[in-house]
């Protein structure tokens, strides 16, 4: 049998535009279906990649939503009660991503669909629909089994229903991307995709064996799941080290794996991160309208009527509210730059965006910490740091995906951004801009405590400021620099005789 080859670029990037009239070979369909009952799977992508996007954010809401009693001091609430369901948050967060990673990988092998296929599809979105229960019930109940036995049962039918996905597209040839149609290698195909996608079902098997004998060990090797790729990677780099390279076959087999240096789609990974800011958007208004109107009665018996005063007791939250919508609304404009000059995004660039997508998913949380503590409290003061940890670490992801991409930038990114490109030192600006904003005002709530609330949201109505700013300073400083290399020095300048030989008299 041949061996499977795990680089293959040209299928993990099908045409975007399949040819909608597909004249498969019949003798390549076993189930007899015309290529007419098909059609492309675009909207399908699309709408898992909005679902799964809600999904993976809304399940911020159970630790958004904590109460932590304002008598209490925070750093203790955070340690019995906040950082195990942030914990939880993260790691079910990236378990998620994986989950969209694999449905995105999945589909650009079937580029096509028809209603069968996005009937299984459905099912397959519904059980994802489940995951924020299951994670309500770990991160409320971190030491009871039943909450990660749910979470790993959901995980394991969702790669059941996969599965059927797979074995019946490959019963339907005329769904699957142009290079496999007619390959003699179907059945290698297909059973090398099976083994990538059942790698993740079999882990939350185990690990819903290890969590009757111990609960801990079971979160271990969920976490373990994050990383699986990357630990087979290295993996196959010890094995060639001690055993040498395999000889290359004569007859490959092209197709993907989940390894780090595997591209994958661009648009889809745009999308995906797309819905996740804009879901965190609408979550920060949503509480806005949940909390923050007042009742009639109120109205009447303590501001005799006037809705006026009455809405004026919330203007902290408002300003709240305004802040934190700048900020998401600021690092998806730092996405969106960035994301606009990469040109192919590696495993490894899909890694650190997951990891900036689910601190910027914690943002609700802090838009709820920094307004509903006593003003100079030490729990102000805290809530205000962490917020300043959440944004720093979102940002700092950002950047670190620029550097990653600049690490390989022929292959990764646009001419105007690399080093030296016209927009390098812009995109640097822009990228550094949140991560330093952040610690500097961390340090500065450690310095003026006593000044923390106004200090944190001058930080996050001044910096759409500083976006504003920052392109227009960087061309002056260009100009600057580049007139003062153009000067010409002294020793050049023309004598007057020589003005006057060359124009006449002066």
């Amino acid at each position: 049998m041949a061996r499977c080859d795990l680089s293959n670029a040209e299928l993990l990037d099908p045409d975007p535009n399949p040819d909608p009239d597909p004249n498969p070979d019949p003798n390549l369909d076993p189930g007899h279906e015309s290529a007419g009952s098909s059609q492309s799977s675009h909207r399908l992508l699309a709408y898992s990649d909005a679902l799964i996007s809600i999904i993976a954010t809304v399940m911020i809401l159970p630790v958004a939503h904590t109460a932590v009693e304002t008598n209490e001091e925070l750093r203790q609430s955070l340690q019995v009660l906040l950082s195990t369901k942030i914990a939880v948050f993260l790691m079910t967060f990236l378990i998620v991503s994986m989950a969209w990673a694999a449905h995105s990988r999945l589909f650009q092998v079937i580029v096509r669909i028809d209603d069968s296929l996005a009937l299984f599809n459905l099912v397959c979105m519904m059980l994802i629909t489940l995951l924020p229960y299951t994670f309500s019930l770990m991160a409320s109940f971190p030491e009871h089994v039943l909450g990660i036995l749910l979470f790993c049962s959901c995980v394991m039918v969702i790669g059941m229903v996969q599965t059927v996905i797979v074995i019946y597209a490959f019963r339907r040839p005329h769904l699957l991307h142009q290079r496999l149609q007619g390959s003699p290698h179907l059945p290698e195909y297909q059973h090398h995709l099976l083994r990538v996608i059942l790698r993740v079902p079999l882990m939350c098997l185990l690990a819903s064996l290890a969590a009757a004998v111990c609960f801990q060990l079971s979160y271990v090797l969920l976490a373990v799941v994050i990383f699986l790729p990357y630990m087979s990677s290295w993996l196959q780099w010890l094995r060639i080290k001690v055993l040498g390279p395999e000889e290359e076959p004569a007859g490959e087999l092209l197709l993907y794996s989940f390894l780090p240096h595997e591209p994958v789609s661009k648009e889809r990974l745009e999308a995906f991160s797309d819905g996740v800011y804009a879901i965190v958007a609408t979550l920060l208004i949503l509480d806005i309208c949940e909390d923050n109107v007042p009742d009639p009665s109120v109205v009447s018996q303590r501001f005799n009527g006037s809705l006026v005063l009455a809405l004026r007791s919330y203007g902290p939250e408002y300003l709240a509210y305004f802040g934190s919508f700048a900020t998401v609304g600021l690092l998806w404009f730092v996405h969106h730059s960035l994301f606009l000059h990469v040109t192919k995004v590696t495993r490894l660039m899909g890694l650190l965006n997951t990891f900036s997508l689910a601190f910027v998913g914690g943002l609700p949380l802090a838009y709820q910490l920094t307004h509903e503590f006593p003003r100079h409290s030490q729990n102000e003061l805290e809530a205000i740091q962490i917020s300043c940890v959440i944004i720093f670490f979102a940002g700092l992801f950002q950047l670190c995906i620029w550097v990653v991409a600049l690490h390989s930038q022929k292959e990764c990114l646009g001419p105007a951004v690399r080093y030296g490109g016209r927009e390098h030192l812009l995109m640097f600006a822009k990228l550094w801009l949140y991560p330093c904003v952040a610690l500097g005002t961390f340090l500065l709530t450690c310095v003026l405590s006593q000044f923390s609330s106004p200090i944190f949201h001058l930080m996050e109505l001044t910096v759409p400021v500083a976006f504003l700013l920052l392109r227009l300073l960087l061309r002056l400083l260009l100009a600057l620099r580049h007139s003062l290399l153009q000067r010409p020095s002294s020793s050049t300048l023309p004598s007057a005789a020589d003005s006057e030989n060359t124009f006449g008299p002066i």
